[in-house]
């Protein structure tokens, strides 16, 4: 039996950066699921928090160089990469210039949120998949977490669809109560798209929220799941308009759902 990929993307991990209890869950579950037996990758944004010399980060050249489109605009994606102290994990990182070397994560010292966190966003999507291309790894699972990553379901049922690597990728889509309350410009629409990505598959982005970016991760992922028993009331509505045909549970951080995750894994790659 060949080991199961899966393929982790989150906005951040412990110990390199922590801001929410994502990143404790990401630091967590990889590893349960390599001690299972199963073949792991992890993929997250190289915010300008993380000091490069002490996590000792370095830059993957062969992986590295690539543009990624944004709208009207190309930014080159530099891929570095570092271990997991006492954990045989290696985690790579999304960077580029403009969009991640801030010394801040979302907000800047004001507490105001960055106006192109939607760029940074669609950066990041963009460029974990075409990193997965590169290094040549065809994941059974790619498992998102939070809004910054809920773009990826989409693009893959869409622009990659045919790319052989993911032919046969699942996506789990989970979802925190990490919301904010910042409205994008019109424009968003334009820079999320793909090839193959038209103003139809859009519309659940259209409120250009927060609430949009989950709409999406929800729409277009196979499985999702509620990473808090307790979620705000509009949060619910989301789920609860979902095609009855989805998978959707929630796992919340109990003794149990580390095999919890274990099973749906094993259940969505057949």
């Amino acid at each position: 039996m060949c080991k199961l990929r899966i393929l982790y993307v989150a906005s951040e991990i412990d110990p390199f950066l922590q801001t929410t209890e994502v990143a404790n869950f990401v630091r967590m579950l990889p590893q349960a699921m390599q001690e299972r037996g199963m073949e792991i990758r992890i993929l997250v944004p190289r915010f300008g928090l993380i000091n490069e010399r002490k996590n000792r980060l370095h830059e993957v050249v062969r992986l590295s160089g690539i543009n990624i489109s944004v709208g009207d605009e190309e930014k080159p994606l530099i891929i570095k990469v570092a271990s997991i102290p006492n954990a045989k994990l290696q985690v790579y990182f999304i960077d580029n210039e403009d969009y991640f070397q801030r010394k801040y994560v979302f907000v800047d010292k004001e507490n105001k949120f960055y106006k192109d966190n939607d760029e940074r966003a669609i950066f990041f999507c963009k460029g974990v998949i075409e990193t997965v291309r590169k290094l040549g790894w065809s994941p059974d699972i790619v498992h998102c977490n939070d809004w910054m990553t809920s773009l990826i379901p989409m693009y893959l049922k869409s622009t990659y669809k045919n790319d052989p690597l993911f032919k046969n990728t699942k996506t789990v889509f989970t979802v925190y109560n990490n919301s904010f309350q910042h409205k994008f410009g019109l424009d968003l629409l334009d820079k999320v798209k793909m090839i193959d990505v038209d103003d139809s598959m859009l519309e659940a982005l259209q409120s250009a929220d927060f609430e949009g970016f989950i709409k999406v991760g929800i729409q277009y992922s196979d499985a999702v799941v509620k990473g808090h028993e307790k979620f705000s009331e509009s949060l619910n509505m989301l789920f609860s308009g979902v095609d009855g045909t989805k998978k959707i549970d929630t796992f919340d951080q109990d003794k149990d759902f580390l095999d919890s995750y274990y099973n749906l894994y094993n259940e969505l790659a057949g």
